[in-house]
């Protein structure tokens, strides 16, 4: 079972899945705008960048990306020990390499905010995030049987992470930031397409 969410953190998932699907949310928002929406949500601050400000979004959605791509790697990880098809393994190795990419980005960026280097989502198991317990379950399968739970695990962080890119995508402020959500938004809906046709 999942561990609870902290409320604040309950509250900026609810607010960034809220803005995504909101046809008005205007693209660009203002630093002080979006620094108030999210105010008090992510617990940080919003300091000054070498390009403008990043807002409380922009560093909370950073930071969510961050412990979703950690949580995913030790997926794809394990393909090449679990299944011998070929497909599955390319794509886990294709994926692997764009995730660890997006991750040394985010990590830069928040040291680029002045954020803190700890993980605010240290033991929280959040939609689109691979638990302990599943991984542990991966482990003891292979084959077809392994790529229908990978499948599954996969599918959740992609569709989760470009549901919350698309949120920074409208809401955020700092321009690096929000061009990786706009990649994260492209190569997930890619990598959703192709994961069909891998489907067992």
């Amino acid at each position: 079972m999942r561990t609870a969410v902290s409320a604040s953190m309950s509250l900026f998932l609810a607010a960034l899945l809220v803005t995504a699907c909101a046809d008005e949310a205007p693209t660009g928002t203002p630093p002080s705008t979006a620094a108030t929406s999210t105010a008090g949500l992510s617990g940080s601050v919003s300091p000054s960048g070498s390009a403008g400000l990043f807002s409380a979004t922009d560093i909370a959605w950073l930071q969510l990306t961050v412990a979703m791509n950690e949580r995913l790697l030790p997926v794809l990880d394990m393909v090449p020990s679990r299944t011998t098809d070929p497909a599955w393994r390319t794509f886990a190795a294709r994926l692997g390499t764009a995730h660890r990419a997006d991750l040394s980005t985010a990590r830069r960026l928040l040291a680029e905010s002045g954020a803190p280097a700890t993980n605010p989502h240290e033991g929280h198991d959040m939609p689109g995030m691979v638990t302990e317990q599943e991984l542990t379950t991966l482990r003891s399968v292979t084959g077809v049987a392994f790529q229908r739970l990978a499948d599954q695990h996969l599918r959740a962080h992609l569709r989760q992470a470009v549901r919350i890119a698309t949120a920074e995508q409208r809401n955020g402020v700092y321009p690096a930031t929000t061009a990786l959500a706009t990649e994260v938004v492209r190569a997930g809906n890619a990598e959703l397409t192709r994961l069909d046709r891998l489907t067992p």
